[in-house]
């Protein structure tokens, strides 16, 4: 009976735990604004005919 509530709270435990770390993924994955200029930086070119940083470490990222 005892490696049974043992077992449970350790499952119940992992899976808040890996709620947790989901959600900080996500939070962290989304885009952010950057300026021309962070763009060119970052060593990316801003296309401003698509509002977008291309390439280097802002690529993808929406130009201000």
């Amino acid at each position: 009976m005892r490696i049974r509530r043992t077992l449970a709270a350790v499952i119940a435990t992992a899976a808040l735990a890996g709620l947790g770390l989901t959600g900080a993924a996500t939070a962290q994955g989304a885009p952010s604004d950057v300026t021309p200029s962070e763009c060119r930086q970052g060593g990316g070119t801003p296309d401003l005919a698509d509002n977008r940083c291309k390439g280097g470490t802002h690529d993808g990222e929406q130009v201000d």
